[in-house]
């Protein structure tokens, strides 16, 4: 079994490191993407004032609560909101009551303003109570990089994988396999593992060659960051198998993994946070692989976060993962 195994991984990995296009374009494409948006946003603010809220944002005074330009987000937990503040992901942090309670980063000249803005409205004849905290903000680029890797991981691994499965298909290369002792949890797996190999050595001469010169700031564990990409690829690339798990047809391939991809690209929370998104499109991205593990990625880059505080989202990777594999392995067809 394992030699069967050991030569269909061996294969695959040849087939890949001699397409040299192939190669190179999942290579140097996500250097083009991390580059050109950090010189594209490294100056750029947002448009509007995020102020995060411990509780229901109805419960705040109403002059200032219908401010223009002001987006209030609630949060549930004191802790993630005070960890925002001290990162500049929001601008200031409100407590509704008797007093009004708040938290400005000293740090902040967001803050600083929508400081201003509160003491200037209603808000000011609850006699608000003041707190003051510190953190380093966050380029705009440490907070993307981990949407951007996942993102290439997510294209690199439904299109590798699935793509070329249905072609294989096509090209009666399965027709040819089935005919050897080989197994279909045999090939899957090394289908699996190859592609998880080549994805890992692509995410590290990325990650690596990006930090070099961008110096990107990660307050976590680098092993904690590479086991979570490592259980997200695995996750996607399971994902990519039971799409082309029966599909004999390399264009309905091309838009079953077109249309799984895209929303999660836009929905997943690569270029822009999901903070008080609506709930409906918030449920919708937590059903998404690729949310749970540029959540769990950030939280280690800006937050510095273990493995034990983003369980959660590996628990669902890896329940996503065991899924899609049992059913690609149930459904798969070798012709």
């Amino acid at each position: 079994m394992m030699r069967r195994f050991w030569a269909v991984l061996i294969g695959r990995n040849k087939e890949f490191l001699r397409d040299r296009g192939a190669m190179g374009w999942n290579i140097l494409f996500p250097f083009f993407v991390v580059f050109g948006m950090a010189f594209a946003f490294s100056d750029r603010g947002q448009d509007v004032f995020k102020v995060g809220v411990e509780g229901e944002a109805a419960a705040l005074p109403p002059g200032f609560k219908s401010t223009k330009h002001l987006k209030f987000v609630p949060f549930d937990h004191a802790a993630a909101a005070r960890g925002k503040l001290r990162h500049h992901q929001i601008d200031m942090l409100v407590r509704p009551g008797k007093p009004l309670r708040y938290w400005v980063n000293e740090n902040s000249p967001k803050g600083y303003l929508v400081e201003k803005i509160m003491l200037g409205t209603d808000a000011a004849r609850f006699s608000p109570a003041r707190e003051a905290v510190e953190g380093k903000p966050i380029r705009y680029v440490d907070w993307l990089v981990s949407g951007l890797l996942s993102m290439n991981m997510m294209f690199s691994a439904l299109f590798g994988v699935g793509y070329n499965l249905v072609r294989y298909r096509k090209n009666g290369v399965l027709k040819r396999l089935k005919a050897t002792p080989l197994r279909a949890a045999e090939f899957l797996s090394a289908q699996v593992v190859s592609r998880l190999l080549l994805i890992m050595a692509v995410f590290a001469v990325v990650y690596h060659g990006s930090d070099y010169f961008l110096r990107f700031q990660r307050e976590g564990s680098l092993l904690d960051l590479y086991l979570i990409f490592a259980l997200g690829s695995a996750c996607l690339i399971s994902l990519g198998l039971l799409v082309a798990a029966r599909v004999t047809s390399e264009e309905f391939a091309g838009g079953m993994l077109n249309m799984l991809s895209w929303p999660m690209m836009f929905l997943s929370g690569v270029w822009f946070s999901l903070e008080g998104a609506p709930k409906p499109l918030r449920l919708l991205a937590d059903m998404m692989p690729l949310t749970h593990l540029i959540d769990a990625a950030r939280a280690v880059m800006t937050e510095g976060a273990t493995l034990s505080q983003v369980a959660p989202h590996l628990w669902i990777l890896g329940g996503m993962t065991a899924l899609f594999l049992t059913l690609g392995a149930w459904t798969f067809r070798w012709e």
